[in-house]
């Protein structure tokens, strides 16, 4: 039987204006923006009206992506798309969580917003950087990620494209490590090394803010980033925090979901990142992104007829 999966954008795919469409279309996602609003002032404005350098802050994204995300999601679910599994990439996860029911989306908000600023703590204790590597084989890029001095995969995206985080001092030989392998290291404009061991501030952070949250079974079937497989109950807070400082297994998510009968997925919130990807680790499912008036009505159409 066909199922259908929403996943949530991670960061960096961020943008001045994002979501404003949305709020004027749909009722479901301007009450998410008056949710988050009430919670953290000034969010809409900063979706909507916020600078790209605004936008890049660390603290500033996470809440930014989580609201814009969850607003796509719930106008999907109003306009009758309603989905069988979630998954989100890094930040993303945040979002799908509050759109799962686990958590309520005003914790899952507040919890989103406290990991953008032990982030951005963490990205500032040491100076670090992040590429993609593209053209290698995941197996290459952690041996030459070995050699390298605190260098370390941290997004496997697909089975061509693996992330990388580590020093600025390391970064500039890792590439050419990666360039005489025959592969390209992509620099990505992002604030620190996340996913990797000098996020371990931040994950020791969220433990005390997990703390306090209590977990229900979620109404969707949720993806962890860290193991790649359906969450347990008991086992959100321990994974939440450790996500910050694992690998996002992206690849092994998409392809574990597709073993579990997901042909269709749609990525909900700005940009079309998680769309590609999916397409390279699977080109036989439907893959459609929502984060406007156009895409939205698109991908209602596609999914209804």
């Amino acid at each position: 039987m066909s199922k259908i999966a929403f996943v949530f954008s991670g960061q960096g795919a961020q943008y001045p204006g994002m979501g404003q469409e949305l709020a004027q279309v749909s009722p479901a996602a301007k009450a998410v923006f008056d949710m988050a609003d009430a919670i953290r002032p000034g969010t809409s404005d900063q979706c909507f009206n916020g600078t790209k350098e605004d936008l890049t802050i660390t603290s500033n994204t996470q809440p930014d992506m989580f609201v814009v995300e969850l607003a796509a999601a719930n106008a999907l679910l109003e306009a009758g798309v309603e989905p069988d599994m979630l998954a989100g990439f890094s930040v993303g996860e945040i979002s799908a969580l509050g759109f799962s029911g686990a958590v309520s989306p005003e914790d899952a908000f507040r919890l989103v917003c406290r990991r953008g600023e032990l982030m951005q703590e963490a990205s500032n204790e040491v100076s670090t950087g992040m590429c993609a590597v593209v053209k290698l084989p995941p197996e290459k890029v952690e041996e030459l990620a070995a050699q390298a001095d605190q260098v370390y995969p941290v997004n496997y995206n697909s089975a061509a494209q693996t992330a990388c985080a580590g020093l600025s001092t390391s970064m500039a030989d890792f590439r050419a490590s990666v360039k005489a392998a025959g592969g390209r290291a992509i620099p990505l404009k992002v604030a620190g090394a996340f996913h990797s061991p000098f996020m371990h501030s931040a994950a020791v952070g969220l433990v005390d803010v997990l703390a306090p949250l209590e977990f229900s079974t979620p109404k969707y079937t949720l993806y962890s980033n860290v193991t790649a497989q359906p969450y347990e109950d008991g086992m959100y807070k321990e994974l939440l925090s450790k996500q910050v400082e694992n690998p996002v297994r992206w690849q092994t998510i998409v392809e574990n979901m597709v073993a579990a009968g997901v042909d269709t997925f749609i990525e909900v919130g700005p940009g079309d990142t998680l769309t590609g990807l999916i397409k390279r680790i699977d080109p036989t499912v439907t893959a459609l992104h929502v984060e406007n008036a156009a895409t939205l009505q698109a991908a209602v159409a596609a999914v209804k007829g």
